[in-house]
């Protein structure tokens, strides 16, 4: 199979994008950006996101007991950017506010959602992780999406 082709191909599917927050004891709070979040349940209410089993903060991120998810709005594409990036996954603090556990979740986000560590699973070259949502919040803006390889915006229609 033709990895490259099957990323683009993969790409085809729109999807949004969120930043995946977490408080690690040893390195601090971090953000990556991603854009495998999905729903799974709900009751219990329970959504994932995946991650590189090379990723730089691989530890952090799989050995957490809770994590955040912001979904980032068509203003916040500097954010992916960044938090996209190797080594810049510490967060800026003026950017975050944190839940009731010391999670940092954004501000000015779509949506933030707290959640409880559900279960890990081994899928290929990723690991899925499941979180049970413990608290959530949501605001009404234009989502960031993501398409093709590179950011989008939804375009509204008149009726």
């Amino acid at each position: 199979m033709n990895d490259k082709a099957f990323r683009q191909a993969l790409g085809a599917f729109a999807t949004g994008v969120c930043l995946i927050t977490v408080n690690d004891e040893r390195s601090g709070c971090l953000a990556l950006t991603a854009n495998s979040f999905s729903s799974v349940s709900l009751d219990p209410p329970l959504v994932l996101w995946s991650i590189q089993n090379n990723s730089e903060c691989f530890r952090e991120y799989t050995d957490c007991s809770h994590f955040g998810i912001s979904i980032l709005s068509a203003s916040q594409e500097h954010l992916s950017n960044r938090y996209a990036q190797k080594g810049r996954h510490g967060i800026d603090a003026a950017d975050f506010n944190s839940d009731r556990l010391a999670t940092p979740l954004l501000r000015n986000a779509l949506a933030q959602f707290s959640c409880k560590t559900h279960s890990i699973i081994d899928a290929g070259d990723h690991q899925i992780v499941i979180g049970e949502v413990i608290a959530y919040t949501t605001d009404d803006r234009d989502p960031l999406i993501f398409h093709g390889g590179r950011y989008d915006r939804l375009q509204s229609t008149a009726m």
